[in-house]
């Protein structure tokens, strides 16, 4: 047969799926149609949040504790620093759902976290506008990861354990029957006891279709902020989240990571335009920047700066916002992990485990209930 599994796609989950077999012993060929990492889907920009106050759900925490382990373990296996802790402040009212749910999630699973006044964020981090009805959550073990260096360290712990890649090789297509998978590429043929999908914004190709999956298009944009850096640093600042003041889209950001030139990364989680991997706009606009502007400068003023770089990135979005792990609907011996819907970087070291599992076992140990793909295809039967 050849190998023990395939894996279709090599960027956040489908590297940490490929060190997780090949750890175990097991015979892997991943393919990728770019390298890896790469900058055309949604593992790239330098930096991405660790927290464990989750406010998405409950169900998420076991899994984002373990991936804090996994991520110290990687660390070791590779001498890479790949977990950054900085601090993490959610700003928002008192009632409303970033802080309530984040206390609640801190509360309920004895994470540290202290809730601050507006005064007291207004010391501690002078450069935070705070509204009247506002209030803070900050989490000291929260942090960043940056998810280049951790998709080359997965790969580089499989390699060393006998996997194997295959990039700028297209997927064309994949069958399966009880046995055995067999995958076409646009250079040739391979079979495997199993097959692991983690396309990312090629999801709903790769998998015909059968999640509603659907791709919205995101920027990132690097202000200088006006007087500097030096404040900004992250032994200074720290990585927030922050609602709207409008009611809009939360605004999220780091501190000054690469650098004095490198500016201070902010986004806005969430948008409306929807588009496909092949056919996203990747042209950065005046609009873009100055929507992202807008949101942040109305909590720090001092990023209304000149824009170092910007970038476009990827969310592949379920209806829920949850992720998808479990056995492909139609193929039980293909697991799949898809529609991670803008925050799910932090776990892949967890859902590489996971579908590890899933691919030697059929099972995991891991809360995974809530990411079946069965409560979509069961609706639609």
């Amino acid at each position: 047969m050849g190998f023990d599994a395939i894996i279709l796609g090599l960027g956040a989950m489908g590297s940490a799926a490929a060190y997780h077999l090949a750890q175990r012993g097991k015979r892997v060929l991943g393919f990728e149609q770019f390298t890896s990492p790469h900058d055309k889907g949604s593992s790239h920009g330098g930096s991405r949040i660790i927290r464990q106050a989750y406010w998405e759900g409950a169900e998420y925490i076991p899994l984002v504790q373990r991936s804090y382990e996994l991520w110290r373990q990687l660390e070791k296996d590779t001498g890479m620093r790949l977990v950054n802790i900085t601090g993490l402040l959610v700003v928002g009212s008192r009632d409303g759902e970033l802080v309530r749910h984040t206390i609640e999630a801190g509360s309920t699973h004895s994470i540290p976290f202290e809730v601050l006044e507006a005064g007291e964020i207004s010391r501690r981090f002078p450069h935070f506008v705070m509204q009247p009805s506002d209030v803070g959550v900050y989490e000291p073990g929260a942090g960043y990861l940056v998810p280049e260096d951790c998709i080359r360290a997965h790969l580089e712990v499989a390699v060393r354990n006998g996997a194997e890649w295959r990039f700028e090789e297209k997927v064309l297509s994949w069958s399966a029957d009880r046995d055995q998978v067999e995958v076409r590429t646009d250079k040739g043929g391979y079979r495997a006891a199993h097959l692991v999908i983690t396309a990312g914004p090629w999801a709903n190709e790769a998998l015909r279709g059968v999640m509603p999956l659907r791709v919205t298009r995101q920027v990132m944009a690097w202000f200088e902020p006006r007087g500097g850096v030096a404040d900004f640093v992250a032994e200074k600042f720290p990585i927030f989240v922050a609602e709207d003041v409008y009611g809009g889209a939360p605004v999220y950001g780091f501190p000054a990571v690469d650098g004095p030139d490198g500016g201070v990364k902010a986004a806005i989680h969430g948008s409306d335009v929807e588009c496909t991997a092949v056919g996203v706009d990747r042209t950065v606009s005046e609009a873009d920047i100055q929507r992202i502007r807008t949101a942040v400068t109305e909590r720090i003023p001092a990023l209304d700066g000149e824009v170092v770089r910007a970038k476009t990135c990827l969310y592949t979005m379920t209806p829920d916002e949850h992720f998808v792990i479990g056995a492909h609907p139609q193929a039980a011996i293909c697991a799949i992990a898809c529609g991670f819907s803008g925050h799910g970087f932090k776990f892949a070291s967890v859902v590489g485990e996971i579908l590890a599992d899933l691919a030697t076992t059929g099972t995991t140990v891991h809360p995974i209930g809530l990411f079946s793909p069965g409560r979509f295809t069961d609706r639609q039967a």
